[in-house]
């Protein structure tokens, strides 16, 4: 059923030819890069060191975040992301561990910017940025929903950059689907009421970025901190670095025109 209403929509988003107005991007490794393992590392010895004050074994809830990611990435669309990770985490700790998200918070908004340290700071990120604005285009944070806005906003400080500088932005709140299902996108052109023509994808992950181009928007694949867990020939993409992005998005406003 969700396959023929993604098919309805591609045909009828099709039928309307319109100037590209919204550039997408992804944020963990395309505007803050970082290594993703050593992001993973630091983040769960952080959060279990933070749990396990009050009583929560670090191995289980290490196995319990990973259990409602996965969760949030076979999501529906039933249920927000943020539902479904915590109906989840219910099944490890019982009920009562809903009555502890205050301490997820708390960490979010404190100890969680320590690991800001192991990302680098690429003024790149800020010079993109502000070159699609100056060119008439919105900027999109599409970045995977698996975490609260306040980590998200969090993260796009880590970049030099602010949550205002963007539309709108993907959290497990607003959030009912995760990359790289197309619902995930169908989802944010609905609540911005764009086509998918009207929209390019950046990103740096082969698997979860490229997958925007099947549904119909531009994408171009940023090199610097490369995700191909498939190896697979990225020769298809639009690819390179920060210099070839920038040619690459004034490519578009001078398609906008013809």
């Amino acid at each position: 059923m969700i396959e023929l209403l993604n098919m309805q929509k591609f045909f009828s988003y099709e039928r309307r030819i319109q100037m590209l107005k919204a550039i997408f991007f992804d944020l963990d490794g395309t505007l803050l890069p970082m290594d993703y393992d050593d992001f993973c590392k630091m983040y769960f010895s952080m959060l279990t060191d933070k749990l396990s004050e009050r009583g929560y074994p670090p191995k289980e809830i290490t196995e319990a975040v990973w259990s409602g990611t996965k969760a949030m990435l076979q999501n529906d669309g039933s249920k927000t992301n943020e539902k479904v990770f915590w109906i989840d985490f219910e099944k490890h700790f019982g009920k009562l561990s809903l009555s502890d998200r205050s301490a997820f918070d708390e960490f979010y908004r404190n100890d969680f910017n320590k690991i800001s340290t192991i990302c680098s700071l690429n003024p790149s990120a800020k010079d993109i940025i502000k070159t699609v604005k100056s060119l008439g285009f919105i900027s999109v944070l599409a970045t995977n929903p698996v975490f609260p806005s306040i980590a998200t906003e969090n993260r796009i400080r880590w970049a030099g950059l602010l949550p205002s500088d963007f539309v709108y932005y993907t959290t497990y709140e607003n959030s009912s689907f995760c990359k790289p299902k197309p619902e995930y996108y169908y989802e944010i052109l609905d609540k911005l009421s764009l086509s998918p023509n009207e929209c390019a994808m950046i990103g740096n992950d082969v698997d979860d970025d490229m997958p925007a181009a099947a549904i119909g928007m531009k994408v171009f694949l940023l090199t610097d901190c490369l995700i191909n867990r498939s190896e697979k020939n990225i020769s298809i993409y639009p690819h390179g670095d920060w210099k070839q992005l920038k040619s690459f998005i004034f490519s578009l406003k001078s398609e906008s025109y013809n």
